[in-house]
């Protein structure tokens, strides 16, 4: 669980003794992400609604609190207590995760709902329905149905509901309306005062935590812990990936103050081996329950294969694997599952000759495990960068973890408002890469072509390719402009 074993702080021994462990003696189909609505009044009706919710705070202006959420609850009628949850937070991965475990409840026959944050390239991705993002019809359906309750509680509170907030009680409501077996949540931003923590999960989800947010969460691991740790609720089972040791502290501290059962990657559950595949890996993970060998994931990357073993822990904690049954889940249901995951934006191949791979980091923690992954899955002879990232953003880190694989980068800019000036990016990306290797293309149309071009130049059969990476919203652009969606 703890990377650095060598700084190992003397007090984790004596946390880890007062926490009990965990350590016992195929799924929905793959979802893609939607397009916009074929029927013209649909659409016009999706956008009335997208402009409503557009009004509202966006998902990086907080008042951290839970009291407007859960004045929503209340005049719902708590929809969110009507199922169990999954809960996840943690710097990267939590989005992966999220589908791996859907996939695995899925494939278990039970049915799931499951709220990510952000999305690629539509609204409606954020609320999932059986493995399926939320058809436009009923997403529209459920936002005029709570909307006279959203107004009453932005009448008598300091502030509006925000963005993230309306769409959180509208994931809840859903999946109380459906109704789900489960729900399978991903926090927003840190876990204590975030939207989704209305909710008390059965499991809760802490994937690596690392750097981001930094203004708001803290400016070292330990201090983003102590704001994740919130989600870890009296009694629920915490699942714990890899984690500095200050963070794995903090976290440990929380699951004693609350009597949490505690399993950990690493010690309770783990990768025990991985082996490149056509498509993917070939994975096998120990589990609360024993092995599960050959398990193939259609995902690229060390990091994925980690977050798998995470997802499986998870899921077998909710089904009382290692406290109230022994064994292990049925192995040919667990490979199906995983065999079903996509993950769209993470390392998703979208074009062949020259390859165009799409991949959602935008922070230093992604960017490495993206580099990595790309290094092992890819035999790329040259490869082009393009890079829009978000102002808010560590963007040096970033680029410096992208410098030893890209030939060349190509700077950008998505059309977000968050989006950082071209130039500005491109006056940071000189300074890493060299001016020689810098080019600057603002409209994200001219980069893409500019980079495939580069990557071109080698001839066909040469191996060049292109990633588009940097944030989300540069690559759901990006993945519509290539037509994908």
């Amino acid at each position: 669980m703890i990377e650095a074993e060598t700084n190992r702080d003397p007090d984790l021994a004596v946390i880890e003794a007062g926490s009990r462990t965990l350590r016992a003696q195929s799924g929905p189909p793959r979802a893609d992400v939607p397009a916009r609505p074929a029927d013209p009044e649909v659409d016009q009706a999706l956008r009335e609604v997208e402009a409503e919710l557009a009004t509202r705070w966006g998902e990086t202006k907080l008042e951290p609190s839970v009291s407007r959420i859960a004045a929503l609850m209340d005049v719902l009628g708590e929809p969110q207590r009507s199922y169990p949850s999954i809960h996840i937070t943690g710097t990267n991965g939590k989005t992966s995760t999220a589908r791996m475990i859907e996939a695995l409840l899925g494939a278990f026959d039970l049915r799931t709902g499951r709220y990510t944050s952000p999305h690629v390239q539509s609204i409606t991705e954020r609320i999932s329905l059986d493995g399926a993002p939320m058809d436009a019809e009923r997403f529209i359906e459920t936002y005029r149905d709570i909307k006279p309750y959203v107004e009453m509680v932005d009448a008598s509170q300091e502030y509006r509901l925000s963005f993230f907030e309306v769409l959180t009680g509208m994931a809840y409501a859903a999946f109380a309306d459906a109704p789900v077996d489960v729900a399978v949540v991903e926090v927003g931003m840190g876990g204590s005062w975030d939207a989704t923590n209305v909710i008390d999960a059965d499991v809760a989800v802490v994937t690596p935590i690392d750097l981001d947010h930094t203004d708001r969460l803290g400016n070292t691991p330990g201090e983003i812990a102590g704001e994740k740790a919130g989600i870890v609720k009296q009694d629920a089972t915490v699942i714990l990936a890899q984690q500095p040791v200050d963070a794995a502290q903090v976290l440990l501290k929380k699951a004693v103050e609350v009597d949490a059962t505690v399993a950990r990657e690493g010690l309770e559950f783990g990768v025990v081996s991985r082996q490149l595949a056509v498509g993917g890996q070939m994975v096998t993970l120990r589990g609360l329950g024993g092995e599960y060998e050959d398990v193939f994931l259609p995902l690229h990357g060390p990091y994925q294969a980690h977050n798998a073993a995470v997802a499986l822990a998870a899921v077998e904690a909710f089904f009382g694997v290692g406290s109230q049954r022994p064994e292990r889940l049925d192995i040919d249901t667990v490979r199906k599952a995983f065999a079903s995951v996509a993950s769209p934006g993470r390392l998703e191949v979208v074009r062949r000759s020259p390859t165009v791979v799409l991949d959602a980091a935008h922070n230093p923690a992604g960017a490495r495990a993206t580099a990595e992954a790309v290094s092992e899955a890819f035999d790329f002879s040259r490869l082009i960068g393009v890079v829009g990232a978000s102002g808010d953003k560590n963007v040096r880190g970033l680029l410096e973890a992208f410098e030893p694989i890209f030939a060349e980068v190509v700077i950008t800019q998505n059309s977000s408002h968050r989006a950082m000036d071209a130039d500005e990016l491109a006056a940071i990306a000189v300074e890493v890469f060299g001016e020689d290797r810098v080019q600057v293309e603002p409209r994200l149309p001219d980069a893409l072509e500019e980079a495939i071009t580069l990557a071109e130049e080698e001839g066909e059969f040469a191996g060049g390719g292109v990633l588009v990476t940097g944030s989300v919203i540069t690559v759901g652009e990006a993945r519509l402009l290539l037509g994908r969606g």
